[in-house]
């Protein structure tokens, strides 16, 4: 078989099922076979991957494209995700009528993202439950988001006056009626909250540990057994998303047992990287926030042993501008489509010794899996050309400037990770060549409508 594309010679990362030297060839978007280390097969092109590991390209769960520059959001995100190797991603999608905005929403994104893409729909609303079993069959989207921390008077400074627990259920009672449903839901109890950030306000605290302090992860946790146990009660899948406490895991193990909805869980990479304690002041401002070197390691142990099923970026592109004057004012969320690859590595493989094949199946596999995005996260014949190549040997250094995201600043800025990003493919497409996006690129990402 001739084939439009060779990856020759690399170690290939099997999610979830090991390493192994060979080949890949590349026919019409798709991967057409696995084969033999030195293979001497045709090709129109061939890319030497000696020396190099062969990735499935990353799906990163957890976006919020939009929430920088609206207009050019998915022309500047897209392309910062594939120079990380991120080759489709999913973002959260609010409007109030979600029927009428979703499809130029989506017209938005085919016109200008250069990967793959789908959407959650971000749940505020008794209409939005009512109308979601018939918006999951017009636009594909079988997951839903609730953001417990939107209740009360923090809600409503958004504008969101509905959010409370009998939304929650009726969420859940709607995502169970949804074929392949799950529903997500931000875990943190903002009615406790304002107890401990008037005294930390009042003490003129100003440090990014004082984020923590005020929303302490046992408010996370005691959400996660609301949400896992209404889960059961409606018959619902849920997934626990950007888990940011050991605590909350440790539930979570308890709370699981055959025979009753699934307890997923996914993790973000700045919760398996950094601490209320960096150095980063209120450029590490996020919610959940920051907690403890011990929450790093007991998440990291989740995602070891396969308890933490998927890890993204929890992506917003903001300028450096929004975070400030103070920690209290400044905008909560940053920027990092582009790292979770080169800190997964770093963190997982090389420091904790967390075998690559476990690193692929959380940012392809099981991403796949849990959101039922047809042709994705496996490398195997049939399966999207989808695929990162790395050099293992190189070192990538953080800098904000080489990438086109609409945010000017990085919270890992600076840092040096071991592994960087040298070819990334999109259905056979090449997004990014020798560590730069490709001559000419343009928009050719496609939209994931999912139809279980």
């Amino acid at each position: 078989m001739s084939f439009d594309l060779i990856l020759r010679n690399g170690e290939i990362v099997f999610p979830g099922a090991g390493l192994r030297k060979g080949s890949i060839g590349v026919k019409d978007g798709k991967i057409a076979a696995i084969l033999a280390a030195g293979d001497e097969s045709p090709a129109r092109r061939v890319l030497d991957c000696s020396h190099r590991w062969i990735w499935p390209g990353l799906i990163d769960p957890h976006t919020h494209i939009g929430f920088g520059d609206k207009a050019n959001d998915w022309a500047t995100e897209s392309r910062t995700a594939a120079l990380g190797g991120v080759t489709a991603l999913m973002s959260f999608w609010r409007a109030d009528d979600l029927g009428a905005a979703t499809g130029p929403w989506r017209e938005e994104a085919l016109a200008r993202s250069v990967v793959d893409f789908g959407f959650h729909f971000g749940v505020t609303s008794r209409r939005h439950v009512e109308e979601l079993e018939g918006l999951a069959k017009t636009f594909g989207v079988t997951s839903i988001k609730v953001y417990l921390m939107y209740k009360g008077a923090t809600g409503a400074a958004k504008g969101f006056t509905e959010v409370d627990d009998a939304l929650l259920f009726a969420a859940l009672q709607a995502g169970a009626k949804v074929p392949g449903g799950v529903v997500g839901v931000h875990c943190e109890n903002t009615e406790v909250i304002p107890l401990f950030r008037e005294p930390l306000k009042a003490a003129g605290r100003d440090d990014l540990a004082a984020w923590d302090e005020q929303s302490p992860g046992f408010l996370e946790t005691e959400n996660v057994f609301r949400v896992a146990y209404f889960g059961e009660k409606a018959g619902c899948p849920v997934n626990i998303v950007h888990m940011s406490a050991a605590e909350s895991l440790d539930l979570v193990r308890r709370l699981r047992h055959p025979g009753r909805p699934p307890i997923h869980v996914e993790t973000c990479v700045h919760y398996l990287s950094l601490t209320r304690e960096a150095p980063i002041g209120h450029l590490g401002k996020v919610n959940p926030p920051l907690r403890s070197q011990a929450d790093v390691d007991g998440l990291w142990e989740g995602v070891r042993a396969g308890d933490i099923s998927t890890i993204g970026s929890d992506h917003v592109p903001r300028k450096r501008a929004t975070k400030g004057p103070d920690l209290w004012q400044a905008s909560a969320g940053f920027p990092g489509v582009a790292q979770i690859l080169p800190i997964l590595i770093e963190e997982g493989f090389h420091k904790r010794g967390v075998p690559l094949e476990t690193l692929a199946a959380a940012t392809s596999r099981n991403v796949a899996a849990l959101y039922a995005l047809p042709g994705k996260g496996e490398i195997a014949p049939g399966f999207d050309a989808d695929l990162v190549v790395v050099n293992p040997d190189a070192t990538t250094t953080v800098d904000p400037a080489a990438f086109p995201s609409h945010s000017d600043y990085s919270p890992y800025e600076g840092m040096s990770f071991r592994g960087a990003v040298t070819h990334t493919l999109a259905r056979g497409r090449l997004l990014v060549e020798e560590g730069r996006l490709a001559t000419g690129l343009e928009a050719g990402g496609a939209y994931l409508h999912r139809a279980p």
